[in-house]
C-alpha cells in the first residue's frame, strides 16, 4: 500500500486485514517515498511507544521515504501517520547544527571544543567544591538510545555519584514502572501484542489506542472485524474513537478510578469470577482486598463516578465473563488521581480472574515514548540499571563490582530523585547544574509559569542538548545539537518489551552528534575514573556500549545477553524475556530479586526489608488495595469544570518533530478546548468561538469545539507551546509514581469572540 499525501491523514488506520482468534495477523505494507531508495535501513518508530518496525529509504544520502517491515512482529508492515510523514521532520533547515552558547544574554554560535569547556568547567568547579554531586541535575527524555541512556546512567551514578537523575518518562509513564514493580515484584509488561489475536475480551482503561498507538489500534480493529471478536470496553470521559468502538463506554468523573476497580472488584468476588485456585497458590494480599473493597457498592460508585448502576454492572458482567482478557492502560489513569492505586487495581482484576501468562490473558500497563521502557531498564530514570532495587546492598554491590567503583559512590541512601522534586531543587537553588537532553519542559511540564522562572534563574547553569531550538532551548546556557532518527545507531525497546536496532541510514547535518557521542565526550573531558586508576567508561561506539549493557542486564528480569546486534539484524524485534511473563504463575517478588519492598499505596511511604522478608513473597504476586480519596484541587464556584489534557494522532508531544512536517502539522495544526454542548450553552458558546479557558495558575486562548464529553469535563491536548495546556495544570503529583497529575486541574472558559 503506498497511500498519498491525504490518504494517512483522512484513513489514519487504513484498511481492514479481519482475522480470527488464533490466527495470525495478515501483512499489509504501508510505504511513503517522495523518490525511489537506493537503498533500505532498518528502524523503528520515534514517535509513539509502539515499535513499529521502519525501514528506512535513502537516495543521495538522504532520506527519501520509509515503509512498514511486513516480517516484523509489532506492525507486520503497517504504518501509523506519524511514521508515514514525521521522518521528514528532520530534513527541516531549522535544524541546530553548532553549538549555541550564552554571551552578554544572547545565544551565539560557537565550536564543540568551546561549548564542552563551559559545561566541564563548570561541572568541576561544582564537583570539587562544597555539595559537590548535589549541584547535579539530569532531565532527559523517552526518545533515545538505549545505548544513550546506559552511558548517561553511568556517568551520573558512577562518575558524579549524583541521584538527581530523571526523565521526562516521568509525565507519562513512571505509574506504569511503579505498578508492575508493585504488583509483580520488577518492571516489565506481563501481555504482549500478540495477546491481541487471542483475547476474547479486551479493556482500556483510560487508553485511547486510537490516536496514542495507532498501529496496535489497527490490531484490535482488525480482530474486531474478523470472526469470535473480542468485546471492548472503554473507560475515558472523552467520546474518543476507542469509547465510539467499545461495547461498553464508561465516561468515568475524572479523578474517580479507583472508586470504580474496587466497585469492579467487589463484584467480580461476589459473582464468583475468581480463579481460586491462582488466587491461592500464585498471591498473597487477598484478606486485606475485600476488606477494603467491600466497602465500594454499586450504588457508592455510581454516585462518586458519576455513572449509570447499569453501565457499570454491564462492565462487571463483561470482565467477569471472559476467559481470556487483555487489558491496557495509559495517561487517563497514569496523569489522574492516585494513579498506581489505580493501575495496580488492573493488576489485581488479572491477578483474580487468573489471567496472567497465557495466550490472550495478560496487562499492559502501557509507555507512552519509543524508549521509555528502556530509561526503566538502564536507571537513566533515577532507578538502578537492570531492575534492580537501591534499597538492597547486595544489588548496589552489584553494580558496584561490575563498575569498578566504591559502593559508597552509587546514590543508594535515599530513593532516587523523581523529576518534580529535581525542578524544585534548581528552584531552591541547591541545583546548580541542570542538563536537559530530548526534552521541551518549557512546554510539557506542570504550571509552566514556574517553569519558566526556575530556567531563568542566575544561579542555574542551564545545558540543552536537542535537535531543534526549542522553547525550553532559549534558557540554555550552552545548546549542544544532536543527532536524530536516522543519523545514528543504537536499539529501543517498546512497550511490550520487542527490542529493535535502529541503523544509521544518513549523516547528521552540519556539526550535530549523536547524543551517545555528546555523552562520551563529557565523560572524556572529566576524567572520570574507576577504584583502579583507569577510564570509568571503556566504550567508545554503539555496538561495544550495548555489549557493556548485556553484561549489566545478565540475570536480572531484563536480560539482554541473547538478544545481539547481530541478531537483531537477523530477526528483527525480539522480545526480552519471551513473548509473556509469569507464564508459570512464578513472580519477581523474591526478597533478594525483587527491584522494590513496596510502598503504601496511599502515602508513598517506602517499606523496609524485613517487612517484605516477614510476608515471604516466595514468587507469589501481592493483591494490594486502597481507599478512594478525593482529588487534590476539585472544581469550585470560580473555576467550575474539570480540565483534562491529552494527546492528538497528528501530533507528538509538544510538536518539535511533527509541527515541522507538513501532513502532521495541517491535520492538527492548532490548540482547541473541547466543551460538552450543555456546558457550552450555559456558558454561551458556539462551536468555532474563540474563549478563554483559566485556573488559579494561567489563561490560554483557543477555539471551542462542541463534543459528546462528559458534562462538567473540557479537554485541552497539550502539544502546543504558544497557547500552552500545561499553563494551567498543578503542581501536584502521585504519591508512590510520583507522576504529575495534568488531568485534575479546576477551571472556567468564557467565549472572548464568536
Amino acid at each position: 500500500m503506498d497511500p498519498s499525501r491525504d490518504d494517512r491523514i483522512r484513513d489514519p488506520w487504513g484498511e481492514r486485514t479481519p482475522y480470527a482468534a488464533g490466527e495470525r495477523w495478515p501483512v499489509r505494507v504501508d510505504a511513503y517515498t517522495v523518490k525511489q531508495p537506493e537503498r533500505w535501513v532498518r528502524s523503528a518508530s520515534l514517535l509513539h511507544s509502539n515499535g513499529d518496525a521502519i525501514d528506512i529509504g535513502v537516495r543521495d544520502g538522504r532520506i527519501v521515504g520509509v515503509r512498514g517491515r511486513a516480517t516484523d512482529r509489532v506492525n507486520r508492515g503497517r504504518l501509523d501517520p506519524k511514521d508515514v510523514y514525521g521522518w521528514q521532520a528532520g530534513l527541516s533547515p531549522d535544524r541546530l547544527t553548532v553549538p549555541l552558547v550564552r554571551r552578554r544574554g544572547t545565544l551565539v554560535e560557537t565550536g564543540w571544543d568551546d561549548a564542552m569547556k563551559r559545561i566541564v568547567t563548570r561541572s568541576r568547579k561544582l564537583l570539587d567544591g562544597p555539595g559537590g554531586w548535589g549541584h547535579f541535575g539530569f532531565y532527559t527524555t523517552g526518545q533515545l538510545f538505549l545505548e544513550e541512556y546506559y552511558t548517561l546512567g553511568v556517568i551520573g551514578k558512577a562518575g558524579i555519584g549524583t541521584p538527581h537523575m530523571d526523565g521526562n518518562t516521568r509525565l507519562c509513564t513512571a505509574t506504569a514502572g511503579s505498578a508492575l514493580k508493585a504488583s509483580f515484584g520488577t518492571d516489565g509488561q506481563p501481555a504482549s501484542y500478540a495477546d491481541v489475536d487471542h483475547c476474547d475480551a479486551i479493556a482500556l482503561w483510560g487508553h485511547n489506542v486510537a490516536e496514542t498507538q495507532a498501529v496496535l489500534w489497527m490490531r484490535m480493529l482488525d480482530r474486531r472485524r474478523g470472526a469470535n471478536p473480542p468485546a471492548m470496553l472503554a473507560v475515558d470521559p472523552r467520546p474518543t474513537p476507542v469509547a465510539r468502538e467499545a461495547d461498553v463506554h464508561l465516561p468515568i468523573r475524572p479523578g474517580t478510578n479507583l472508586a470504580l476497580l474496587n466497585g469492579l472488584l467487589r463484584m467480580i468476588l461476589e459473582h464468583g469470577w475468581v480463579d481460586e485456585a491462582y488466587v491461592a497458590a500464585h498471591t498473597l494480599g487477598r484478606p486485606d482486598l475485600e476488606k477494603v473493597v467491600a466497602q465500594y457498592p454499586l450504588d457508592r460508585v455510581a454516585q462518586v463516578c458519576d455513572l449509570k448502576p447499569a453501565d457499570i454492572e454491564r462492565a462487571a458482567e463483561l470482565l467477569g465473563g471472559s476467559q481470556r482478557l487483555l487489558s491496557t492502560v495509559l495517561q487517563g489513569f497514569y496523569q489522574s488521581n492516585q494513579a498506581t492505586a489505580a493501575a495496580v487495581a488492573v493488576n489485581n482484576l488479572h491477578l483474580l480472574r487468573g489471567m496472567i501468562g497465557r495466550p490472550g490473558a495478560g496487562v499492559l500497563q502501557m509507555n507512552g515514548q519509543p524508549t521509555a521502557q528502556n530509561t526503566r531498564e538502564t536507571g537513566a530514570d533515577g532507578d538502578l540499571p537492570g531492575f534492580r532495587n537501591w534499597n538492597n546492598p547486595d544489588h548496589v554491590r552489584e553494580l558496584a563490582e561490575l563498575w569498578n567503583v566504591d559502593t559508597a559512590t552509587i546514590p543508594h541512601w535515599s530513593p532516587p530523585t523523581h523529576a518534580m522534586q529535581i525542578w524544585r531543587y534548581a528552584e531552591q537553588g541547591s541545583i546548580k547544574l541542570l542538563w536537559i537532553s530530548g526534552t521541551n519542559p518549557a512546554v510539557s511540564l506542570p504550571d509552566l509559569a514556574r517553569v519558566r522562572r526556575i530556567l531563568k534563574r542566575r544561579d542555574l547553569f542551564v545545558v540543552v542538548q536537542d535537535i531543534f531550538r526549542t522553547e525550553t532551548a532559549e534558557f540554555a546556557d550552552v545548546v549542544l545539537p544532536a543527532a536524530t532518527w536516522g543519523e545514528k545507531t543504537g536499539t529501543f525497546t517498546n512497550a511490550d518489551r520487542t527490542v529493535h536496532l535502529s541503523e544509521k541510514a544518513v549523516e547528521p547535518p552540519g556539526e550535530a552528534r549523536a547524543d551517545l557521542d555528546i555523552f562520551l565526550d563529557y565523560a572524556r573531558r572529566m576524567d572520570f575514573r574507576n577504584r583502579d586508576g583507569m577510564p570509568l567508561i571503556t566504550w567508545t561506539d554503539p555496538e561495544s556500549a550495548y555489549r557493556e549493557w548485556q553484561r549489566c542486564s545478565a540475570g536480572r528480569p531484563c536480560d539482554y545477553t541473547a538478544i545481539s546486534y547481530e541478531r537483531l539484524r537477523r530477526d528483527g524485534g525480539v522480545q526480552w524475556g519471551g513473548e509473556r511473563l509469569y507464564t508459570g504463575g512464578r513472580f519477581n517478588t523474591d526478597s533478594d530479586y525483587c527491584e522494590t519492598y513496596g510502598q503504601d499505596l496511599a502515602t508513598g511511604a517506602e517499606f523496609t526489608a524485613e517487612s517484605h522478608r516477614a510476608k515471604r513473597p516466595d514468587g507469589r504476586a501481592f493483591l494490594h488495595a486502597a481507599h478512594f480519596q478525593p482529588p487534590p484541587e476539585e472544581p469550585t464556584d470560580d473555576y467550575p469544570l474539570r480540565l483534562v489534557t491529552g494527546r492528538n494522532l497528528y501530533q507528538f508531544h509538544t510538536r518539535t518533530k511533527t509541527g515541522r512536517v507538513p501532513e502532521l502539522d495541517a491535520a492538527a495544526p492548532e490548540v482547541w478546548v473541547e466543551l460538552n454542548p450543555a456546558d457550552a450553552k450555559a456558558f454561551g458558546i458556539d462551536a468555532g468561538d474563540t474563549v478563554r479557558i483559566e485556573s488559579p495558575r494561567g489563561g490560554i486562548e483557543a477555539p471551542a469545539r462542541i463534543e459528546d464529553i462528559r458534562p462538567g469535563t473540557v479537554f485541552v491536548p497539550f502539544h502546543y507551546a504558544r497557547h500552552a495546556a500545561n499553563e494551567l495544570t498543578i503542581t501536584a503529583w502521585d504519591s508512590v509514581s510520583k507522576q504529575p497529575l495534568f488531568k485534575l486541574a479546576a477551571v472556567r472558559v468564557r467565549r472572548i469572540e464568536a
